[in-house]
């Protein structure tokens, strides 16, 4: 029989291979390294998953779910330098995962029929959207410009005055004499 620990033979200390690896298990992969891993890189972790995933709470599942992993195989571990490394690839595995359940949950849904819109209100968005491109070409560049980033792309005043290297005042005075100018145009007769 095998032991499983240390075997000291009188007067010596040798041990057997099944004990050396014990031990070298044990270095790096204990449950404090662990939680020292957990402590300074949690974050970081959880900004990995952030880019993998859509929601703060699916991102926390992940995270937590890879240190639960990696608690339960840490024999795998042998090497204290590559628990972050083992960390990193057990949270792209699970959001990989996560991200595939989702797709095949929604394949699965049934398909609700979608609200058909007339012919006619088709026809009056296109011409609606038309007009709309017409009246935005009539706008001074850095109206449109200023509009366009406003409104369709959805930022901030403040991230459209970074963007285009102007002042707040500057996207403030442009945004409202843009809209203005597009009420006008809009509102007058093809």
């Amino acid at each position: 029989m095998i032991a499983p620990w240390p075997v000291r033979v009188a007067g010596t200390s040798t041990t057997t291979d099944h004990g050396d690896a014990d031990t070298a298990m044990a270095v790096g992969t204990t449950v404090d390294h662990l939680t020292e891993t957990y402590r300074a890189h949690y974050r970081s972790l959880l900004g990995l998953a952030a880019l993998l995933l859509d929601d703060t709470a699916s991102c926390e599942d992940v995270v937590q779910e890879a240190f639960i992993r990696v608690h339960s195989a840490r024999s795998r571990v042998r090497d204290p330098e590559k628990t972050l490394a083992y960390l990193r690839q057990t949270v792209v595995n699970l959001s990989r995962s996560a991200l595939r359940r989702r797709i095949l949950g929604l394949k699965l849904l049934s398909k609700p029929m979608p609200d058909m819109a007339s012919a006619e209100e088709g026809a009056y968005e296109i011409l609606e959207r038309d007009q709309l491109k017409a009246a935005m070409r009539l706008l001074q560049r850095r109206q449109r410009e200023v509009l366009v980033l406003r409104y369709f792309a959805d930022m901030t005043e403040a991230q459209v005055a970074e963007a285009l290297g102007i002042s707040l005042g500057s996207v403030k005075a442009y945004g409202s004499r843009g809209l203005a100018a597009l009420r006008v145009a809009m509102e007058a007769p093809a």
